[in-house]
């Protein structure tokens, strides 16, 4: 049985102008150490200043109320608290976050809240502290089960780590569990994903995101890169252990409903699914985030910025951008195919149409339910299927 599929996405309909944002992430910056690939927002610490977040978040929510563009609605759909590392903060803290955000916008039955966590700090007291305040769904940092491999990473977890922190997770309460595991990493590591596989599929979890190792510039692993003492995965060697992964995964009773992340059937994540439709999203702290037609902008992505800016009475926001037709047209395409929901073929042109039988006689899609969705093989080409798709549907000057 598989989880239901959403509409496709049409590209003749007019954008829905959205109401008040029902989807809300929440950073937490505090990491014990940056691991050898990370770019994200962090701030190394040895544990998480739970009193001095859950101030700032304050200070920015009651700037954004105030500014009136980004408004929260009465009652969420979905809460992902991301990281950094929230197991990183006390037991208390999302009870803390629960008083910010408002106890009456998290009253809904068919609430998701996530919390992302690693292993080493996913303790029994913080796994009890956050059912009780009401995180429903925990997202586990795994990446790989061979040690060589989380040495070099930087992770602080052992092997055995994420057995450890499910059977946590399943002794709390939990009933909704994720982990995140990543390919592509460097030959010399040793590292067999096969084996890692064999683990995830015993964990018997209920999601699986998958990441590839990328390398950016201005990280630990981008500068040995750049100065030749670390050789990455080969594009062949990166592409065949993603293609493993999904077929692994999918025959161990997963789905693959978009380029990253598999589920079993209704435990497809909802608030990053969010995202893929276009729904308005609101993201407090750090580096974060927010979406609300036709504006996106970004936080500050210093720690200590972000918490001076978020006490003086204004959003700490670093830049924004207005979407115009063509950057939404581009964008609808990109999220239709980087999901199942796929992208509706009848009000495409000849050209475009031309196109997509191009794909399906390549491998790269096949056409489901009047339309096209990209296979796993696509969805490693992504991106430049998206722009030719896009070219072809481009008006003409």
């Amino acid at each position: 049985m598989t989880s239901p599929r959403p509409d496709p996405v049409r590209l003749d309909e007019p954008l829905i102008q959205a109401g008040a944002i029902r989807s809300l992430y929440v950073h937490a910056p505090f990491c014990s150490r940056r691991c050898f690939y990370c770019d994200f927002a962090v701030k190394v610490a040895p544990r998480g200043d739970a009193a001095e977040w859950t101030y700032a978040l304050a200070g920015e929510l009651s700037s954004l109320e105030q500014e009136g563009l980004f408004l929260l609605g009465d009652s969420l759909d979905t809460l992902y608290v991301g990281g950094g590392t929230p197991s990183l903060l006390s037991s208390g803290a999302m009870e803390a976050l629960r008083h910010v955000v408002g106890e009456e916008r998290l009253q809904s039955d068919g609430l998701e809240w996530t919390s992302e966590a690693n292993p080493e700090s996913f303790t029994s007291d913080v796994a009890e502290g956050w059912i009780r305040s009401g995180v429903n769904r925990v997202s586990l940092g795994v990446q790989s089960f061979h040690e060589p491999s989380l040495r070099w990473m930087g992770r602080l977890h052992g092997a055995d780590g994420a057995d450890t922190a499910v059977r946590t997770a399943r002794a709390a309460g939990f009933d909704n569990l994720s982990v995140d595991l990543i390919f592509g990493l460097p030959e010399h590591l040793g590292r067999d994903l096969e084996s890692d596989l064999d683990r995830v599929l015993a964990l018997d979890v209920d999601h699986v995101s998958l990441y590839g190792l990328s390398v950016e510039s201005g990280t630990p692993l981008g500068r040995s890169v750049a100065e030749g003492r670390e050789v990455v995965a080969t594009e062949e060697r990166y592409e065949s252990e993603y293609l493993t992964a999904v077929e692994r995964l999918t025959s161990g009773g997963y789905e693959a409903y978009e380029v990253s992340n598999l589920a079993r059937s209704g435990r497809v994540s909802r608030h990053n699914m969010a995202y893929w439709s276009g729904e308005p999203y609101l993201g407090l702290g750090n580096g974060a985030h927010s979406y609300h037609h036709p504006v996106r902008r970004w936080n500050l992505r210093d720690w200590d910025a972000y918490r001076v800016g978020a006490a003086g009475g204004s959003p700490p926001v670093e830049d924004h951008e207005q979407l115009d037709h063509d950057k939404v047209r581009l964008e609808r395409i990109w999220l239709g195919l980087r999901t199942t929901r796929g992208v509706e073929i009848s009000p495409l042109p000849v050209g475009a149409k031309e196109r997509v039988d191009r794909w399906i006689d390549g491998g790269l899609a096949v056409e489901s339910g009047g339309a096209v969705r990209l296979t796993p093989a696509g969805w490693l080409i992504m991106d430049r299927l998206t722009v030719e798709l896009d070219r072809e549907v481009s008006p003409v000057d």
